[in-house]
């Protein structure tokens, strides 16, 4: 135990300190500005680490789950825990997060804490960050493509339809599979399904905003070039035509 505590306050103590070191270095940006370069780096480690574990190193979770914890993934989800930590207290701190997202960061912070007290389940927990954070590099990508003005663009129309896809993918898609073989095991433990059954609806909630958002964004790219085919000619059978 005296290790996972030092493991996790070394996570956090590490994320915290390459804020403030962002912080110093860009002062000419704002705080979110620098808390989202974080996550983005958080981001790529821990889809990287994520990946390895599960797809190399193993055991793999859909065959696997309620295995016993391994060295490997416990440092990966050590390090995952020190960053949702400090991610949660700066949301809290400066209030830029709707109550989802905090949920979402309590739910995985909760479910980290058990598994590592528990020593097992490490797995599925393990494929769960992975799912979680494969979509959050483009999510950021939208951030700052809205802070540059650069949103409203090729760039950030392929960057919403590669988020929209991947969620829909691999949190819904691929989530679904990992709760049913979850559910059908009997090796985890009826809370650590409980807590799988929790995350699956948080990321739903977040599937019906997205979802949302692109049925009001196709609409209005849709409604756009129809007033502008409205106003250009077009040729008709050898004469322009106003359409």
């Amino acid at each position: 135990m005296t290790s996972l505590l030092l493991q996790v306050a070394c996570s956090l103590g590490g994320w915290f300190a390459l804020y403030a070191s962002f912080c110093q270095l860009n002062k000419h940006h704002s705080y979110e500005w620098n808390c989202r370069l974080v996550t983005v780096i958080h981001g790529v480690i821990i889809i990287s680490f994520t990946a390895y574990v599960g797809f190399i190193d193993g055991p793999w979770p859909f065959t696997h789950p309620g295995s016993p914890n391994t060295a490997l993934q416990v440092q990966v989800l050590c390090l995952s825990l020190g960053y949702f930590i400090f991610d949660l207290c700066w949301c809290v701190y400066f209030q830029t997060e709707k109550a989802l997202m905090l949920v979402h960061h309590i739910l995985s912070i909760l479910g980290i804490n058990m598994v590592l007290v528990l020593g097992e389940s490490g797995a599925e927990v393990n494929a769960v960050i992975f799912g979680s954070e494969i979509t959050n590099p483009l999510l950021q990508a939208r951030w700052f493509l809205r802070q540059r003005g650069n949103y409203d663009s090729f760039t950030g129309d392929v960057v919403d339809f590669l988020f929209v896809v991947l969620f829909t993918g691999v949190r819904i898609g691929v989530g679904a599979w990992l709760l049913f073989c979850e559910l059908l095991s009997v090796k985890p433990r009826w809370y650590v399904k409980l807590g799988g059954v929790a995350m699956y609806m948080v990321s739903w909630g977040f599937m019906i905003s997205i979802w949302r958002f692109a049925w009001k964004k196709s609409a209005k790219k849709y409604q756009s070039w129809r007033n502008q085919r409205a106003v250009d000619p077009h040729l008709t059978n050898g004469h322009f035509k106003m359409q």
